[in-house]
């Protein structure tokens, strides 16, 4: 009997540790699921905030084309560059960059470049800057990340793309001058890296690339 009651207690915890098991695994896949859907609408609100979603026609998180450039984009990882197309012609495109020098570590960003080479706009992704400091450079927290709204290459000028500290136009945070000058630099280099891929970028078939190299612009 007691070999019996110790086979049957053998069996029920076996069940339990199996049903608890697949609990966990059904748990785990629908969190999955939803975090994957979350950031999904996060990033799809970002791109429509930075281009409107009635000056294209295209599907535009899905319309990408994924680009590599450490010298201009700050990562050795490919980055994803997001394409707006209205009845085919060339709109606009976001590019996935990254700052490397924040005061913490890397700065992640969207930059929304028009085709005639203006900006859309920005958006920080991610960073780990000082709250009440670095964390200025989120639109949430305030308007300087606007500023960059309708500047260009030309407009300002090499020298210009600095913060007011290093004789450019742009606004530091007091107390906190690496992290604008970090994210003033990475929005600056998404510029030169759209001028000189503008049409690699655009320039694509019935079938989307699997992955566009920069070449030979010191990455």
């Amino acid at each position: 009997m007691a070999v019996k009651h110790m086979l049957t207690t053998s069996l029920l915890l076996g069940v339990f540790a199996i049903a608890g098991t697949a609990m966990v695994a059904l748990t785990f896949d629908n969190t999955e699921v939803r975090i994957a859907d979350n950031e999904y609408q996060a990033l799809l609100q970002s791109l429509h905030a930075l281009v409107p979603p009635a000056s294209h026609d295209n599907d535009i998180a899905s319309d990408t084309v994924e680009v590599t450039s450490i010298a201009l984009l700050g990562s050795h990882k490919s980055n994803t560059v997001y394409l707006a197309r209205m009845k085919s012609v060339p709109i606009a495109a976001v590019i996935t960059t990254i700052a490397p020098d924040g005061y913490n570590g890397a700065i992640k960003l969207l930059v929304a470049i028009n085709y005639d080479g203006t900006i859309s706009g920005a958006r920080v992704l991610s960073h780990r800057e000082t709250p009440g400091l670095g964390d200025s450079i989120e639109a949430e927290r305030s308007s300087w990340i606007n500023s960059f709204r309708g500047l260009s290459l030309l407009m300002p000028d090499g020298l210009g793309w600095r913060v007011k500290k290093d004789g450019g136009i742009f606004d530091q945070f007091t107390g906190a001058t690496v992290t604008p000058r970090a994210v003033v630099k990475a929005v600056h280099n998404a510029l030169l890296y759209f001028e000189q891929h503008r049409d690699q970028l655009f320039k694509r078939g019935d079938a989307a690339p699997t992955a566009m190299q920069a070449d030979n612009d010191g990455q």
